[in-house]
C-alpha cells in the first residue's frame, strides 16, 4: 500500500481482489482509456511527482510529440506551470494531496509557430484498479477564442471610442503598474512623470459648432499627442512609446515611464503646446486651440497614483491661473503654501469659537499737536500650528469662505467693548475712538447697520467714537443696499472712512454723493516722502490735492505707513490731519494704550 507521501507501508496486508472483481476492473479500465484515447481534450496522465505515465492523442498534438515519447516528460515543463511562482505553488499543494483541484490558464506556444491560450487544470484520480497506484489528471483547454473575446470587450472597456485612445480606467491601471516596476526594476531610472492637460475654451467649440466637431476636434487632437509622446520617446530613454490617455472630457494624460529627468517631460509638453498651435481643419471648419498642462516629474518610490495625480490636477490649474496656453512645472513651494491657504481657510470659522483670533491696535495721531485720536483695531490669528498670523495671510480667505461675516461680527464687538473700557478707564481725557475695517461682503451677506446698531446699544460706546473702515473699490461706484447701509450707519453717527484711498478706482465725483467722514491715503503715496534729499515731487503734488480736495468736500486726511519724522513734518505742512505708522508706534495689545492718554 502506498502512502501519499510515496513511501511503502511494509506493515500492510495487500490480498488479491477476487476474480470477478478483477474482470469488472479490467472492463471499467478499458472504457477509461478508450474515451481518453479518443477525447478531443488534450490529457495526460501523472503520478504524484508530476511525470507524465500516459498522454492522449490531443495532448500530443498540442505539444508537437508523439504520445508516447512523453511518457515520463515533466508535466510542469510541458505547460509552463513552473514560470508563475503562485501557479507552481498551487500545482505543488495538488501534488502533494493537500489541494483537490488547481486551475490556470497559460499561453503556450504551439508546434506551428502560433501562441494558443489553453486553461490548465489538475485533479487527483480515481487510484488504479489493479495496482493502487495514486494518480492525477491533467487536462488543457484551448480557449483562444474565448481569450480574444474578452480581450476585445477589455479593450472596448478600457479605451475611449471618440479619440480610440486608452481612458481614465486603463490610464490609472497603466500608472499603478508603473509606479510599482519603477520602485523595484534596477534597470529603469525609478522615476516617472506625467503631462496632465486640457484645451482652453473646448466648451465654445461644443456650443457654438456642435458636439460633432467637437468629437473630431478631440480625435485630431489625440493623434498630435500621440505623435509627440513617440517622437519624445525615440529621443529619450529608448525604454518604449509613452502612454496617452483621454481622462474624460478635454482631459488627456501623457504618461513618462522611467523618465530621465524634468528635461524630458518639459521637452514633450513643450512639443505639446507647439503642436495644438497649429490650425485644425475639420470638414471646412479651421479651428484654434491651445492647451494647459500641468507637469509633475519625480522619483517613483514614496509615490502613489493619487498623490501623483492631485499634484499633477494642482498644476494645471495653477497653469490656467498663470494665463492658460502654457505648461507649469510642479512646484513643492508653491503647493505647500496653497495647502497652507486649504487649512487655513478650513479652520477659519472654528478658530472664531475657539478664541484663537486676539486684537491689537495702532493709534492715529494728529499731526497738528501730536496727540493721539484714535485706534485703528488690527486682528491677529494665533493659530496653533503656524503660530500668529497677520491679517494679510487670512482676511482674504475668510472673505472667499463667507467666514468674514462672523470673524468681522467678533472684531467689531470687541473693539467696540475695549473702547468703551478706555472711556470708562480715563473720564477726564478726550475719548479715543475705535477704527473697524468692514469687508464688503459683510454689507451684503449680513445686517450690518443691525449688527452695529446692536453693539453700540450693549456697549454703550458713543457712535461717534467708532469709525468704520471700507476699501475704496468697495466703496466707489456703491448703490442699493450698500450705499443705503453707509448712509444709516452715518446717520447713526458712525464716522465712515475709505481705507487704502488712490489705489481703486478712484472716481472723485463719486466723493460727494457717499456719507463719508475720513479718506486714509495709501502708504505708496507717502513711501515718496522718505527722502528728504531726493524727494519725488509727483507724489507731493498728488497727495497736496487729494488733501485739498478732501478739506473742500469736508473730510479729514489720514495718512498710512508714517515711518519718520520728515514724512510727517512734510504730510504735516501739506494739510493731512492724521497719520498711521511705525513711526509713533507699531501694533500693541490692548493695555499698552493706556500710555497715550498721558
Amino acid at each position: 500500500m502506498t502512502e501519499r507521501n510515496g513511501t511503502t507501508k511494509e506493515s500492510a496486508e495487500v490480498r488479491p481482489a477476487p476474480a470477478g472483481h478483477r474482470d469488472d476492473a479490467a472492463a471499467s479500465l478499458g472504457d477509461y482509456r478508450a474515451a481518453f484515447h479518443a477525447g478531443r481534450l488534450a490529457m495526460a496522465v501523472l503520478n504524484r511527482d508530476g511525470l507524465v505515465l500516459a498522454a492522449n492523442p490531443a495532448f500530443g498534438e498540442l505539444v508537437g510529440a508523439d504520445p508516447e515519447e512523453l511518457v515520463a516528460a515533466t508535466a510542469a515543463d510541458l505547460t509552463d506551470l513552473g514560470a508563475d511562482s503562485r501557479v507552481w505553488t498551487a500545482y505543488r499543494e495538488v501534488l502533494c494531496g493537500r489541494s483537490d483541484r488547481m486551475r490556470c490558464t497559460r499561453r503556450l506556444k504551439h508546434p506551428e509557430g502560433h501562441s494558443v491560450w489553453v486553461e490548465v487544470t489538475v485533479e487527483p484520480l480515481t487510484p488504479e484498479p489493479l495496482s493502487g497506484e495514486e494518480r492525477m489528471l491533467l487536462s488543457v483547454a484551448d480557449i483562444s477564442d474565448r481569450h480574444d473575446l474578452l480581450a476585445r470587450l477589455r479593450h472596448l472597456q478600457m479605451h475611449d471610442p471618440v479619440t480610440r485612445l486608452p481612458n481614465r480606467a486603463l490610464f490609472f491601471e497603466r500608472l499603478s503598474a508603473a509606479l510599482e516596476a519603477a520602485s523595484f526594476e534596477p534597470a529603469g531610472t525609478g522615476r516617472i512623470g506625467l503631462c496632465y492637460l486640457d484645451l482652453d475654451g473646448f466648451k465654445a467649440v461644443n456650443d457654438t459648432l456642435g458636439h460633432r466637431v467637437g468629437d473630431r476636434l478631440l480625435s485630431a487632437v489625440a493623434q498630435r499627442l500621440t505623435r509627440c509622446a513617440e517622437g519624445t520617446a525615440d529621443r529619450g530613454s529608448g525604454r518604449g512609446e509613452h502612454l496617452v490617455a483621454r481622462l474624460g472630457g478635454d482631459e488627456f494624460a501623457l504618461l513618462v515611464e522611467n523618465s530621465t529627468g524634468t528635461e524630458q517631460v518639459a521637452e514633450l509638453a513643450q512639443r505639446v503646446l507647439d503642436a495644438l498651435q497649429r490650425p485644425f481643419d475639420l470638414a471646412g471648419q479651421r479651428l484654434s486651440v491651445s492647451a494647459s498642462i500641468g507637469v509633475v516629474e519625480r522619483t517613483a518610490t514614496g509615490t502613489t497614483a493619487t498623490g501623483l495625480m492631485q499634484a499633477a490636477d494642482t498644476t494645471l490649474y495653477w497653469a490656467k491661473e498663470d494665463g492658460k496656453a502654457r505648461w507649469t512645472l510642479f512646484d513643492p513651494e508653491r503647493n505647500a503654501h496653497r495647502m497652507t491657504r486649504q487649512a487655513l481657510s478650513s479652520t477659519l470659522r472654528p478658530a472664531v469659537d475657539r478664541g484663537e483670533f486676539t486684537l491689537e491696535y495702532q493709534p492715529l495721531i494728529g499731526l497738528g499737536d501730536g496727540r493721539a485720536q484714535g485706534v485703528e483695531a488690527l486682528v491677529r490669528w494665533r493659530h496653533p500650528q503656524f503660530g500668529t498670523l497677520p491679517p494679510n495671510r487670512f482676511i482674504a480667505l475668510a472673505e472667499e469662505n463667507g467666514a468674514i461675516v462672523e470673524l468681522g461680527r467678533w472684531v467689531l464687538e470687541r473693539a467696540c467693548h475695549q473702547a468703551r473700557a478706555w472711556q470708562l478707564a480715563h473720564p477726564s481725557d478726550q475719548p479715543l475712538f475705535v477704527s473697524v475695517n468692514v469687508a464688503v461682503r459683510q454689507v451684503w451677506d449680513s445686517d450690518l447697520v443691525a449688527d452695529v446698531a446692536g453693539v453700540l446699544a450693549e456697549t454703550g460706546l458713543p457712535p461717534e467714537l467708532l469709525q468704520l473702515e471700507l476699501t475704496e473699490s468697495a466703496v466707489m461706484g456703491s448703490a442699493g443696499r450698500p450705499l443705503q447701509a453707509l448712509q444709516a450707519l452715518s446717520d447713526m453717527g458712525v464716522r465712515i472712512a475709505i481705507d487704502d484711498f488712490g489705489t481703486g478706482y478712484s472716481n472723485l465725483a463719486y466723493l460727494s454723493r457717499l456719507p463719508v467722514s475720513v479718506l486714509k491715503l495709501d502708504g505708496s503715496f507717502v513711501r515718496g516722502f522718505r527722502s528728504q534729499e531726493h524727494p519725488n515731487p509727483a507724489d507731493e503734488m498728488i497727495v497736496e490735492a487729494l488733501v485739498a480736495l478732501a478739506h473742500r468736500l469736508g473730510l479729514t486726511v489720514t495718512a498710512e505707513c508714517v515711518e519718520s519724522a520728515e514724512q510727517a513734518e512734510r504730510l504735516r505742512r501739506i494739510g493731512c490731519d492724521t497719520g498711521q505708522g511705525w513711526l509713533y508706534s507699531r501694533p500693541v495689545a490692548p493695555d499698552r494704550v493706556s500710555a497715550l492718554f498721558i
